[in-house]
């Protein structure tokens, strides 16, 4: 319990009761059968699926961690933690990205939270980051409301309201209508696959990956 320091509900992203939205798949997940011809994006929408066999209590907490490849415990987590287990399974460490991008260029990162330095332990964890370092170093998309526009392995960041941001994966599962992908995200009930796609304004659209 040292290293655990309560912060605000919304100094990570999400919000800690929101999962009271539709289309929640409560299903137990079914095992993948591995697809040898995959590209990289549709690997990692598999290894973001992979993560809802996980039980995992939302815990926006701040928490002292190691560097690099740290992680909160493995069974807490907010949206942010999704994408980063996610990744993390394909080979890339976003802290250390995020880290040493943000060493190199913090002025152009956010300043919502007032620092005047790079936290490691943190700063990947928040949404406006993401969304500045997948612009930088990935490739930003368009939001459109054209389901077809977004892929498996795609990411995807929405305004919940009230200056809450959230951030999920697109997967390679359709919903039950077969019109769109679903969201591999954590918005309060751990980490799930949900047809949610066009639920929040989306606020930003990403392909990141080596």
């Amino acid at each position: 319990m040292k290293n655990l320091i309560l912060l605000p509900i919304f100094i990570v992203s999400g919000v800690f009761f929101w999962n009271l939205s539709l289309g929640l798949d409560t299903s137990t997940p079914k095992p993948l059968t591995p697809n040898p011809k995959a590209d990289f994006f549709e690997k990692f929408a598999d290894s973001a699926y992979t993560l809802t066999f996980d039980r995992v209590k939302y815990d926006p907490a701040y928490y002292v961690i190691p560097y690099p490849n740290g992680d909160v415990p493995a069974d807490r987590g907010v949206c942010t933690d999704v994408v980063i287990r996610a990744y993390r399974k394909m080979g890339i460490d976003l802290q250390q990205e995020v880290h040493e991008d943000m060493k190199a260029n913090f002025d152009v990162y956010p300043k919502n939270w007032g620092l005047t330095k790079p936290d490691r332990n943190i700063d990947h964890r928040r949404v406006p980051n993401l969304m500045q370092f997948f612009s930088r170093k990935g490739k930003s998309l368009p939001i459109t409301d054209q389901a077809s526009d977004y892929l498996p392995g795609h990411i995807v960041c929405w305004n919940l309201g009230g200056g809450t941001t959230h951030i999920g994966v697109v997967s390679g599962f359709r919903n039950k209508d077969k019109t769109r992908y679903q969201i591999v995200h954590n918005i309060g009930a751990g980490q799930v696959l949900e047809d949610c796609l066009f639920s929040y304004k989306i606020i930003g659209h990403y392909r990141y990956g080596k």
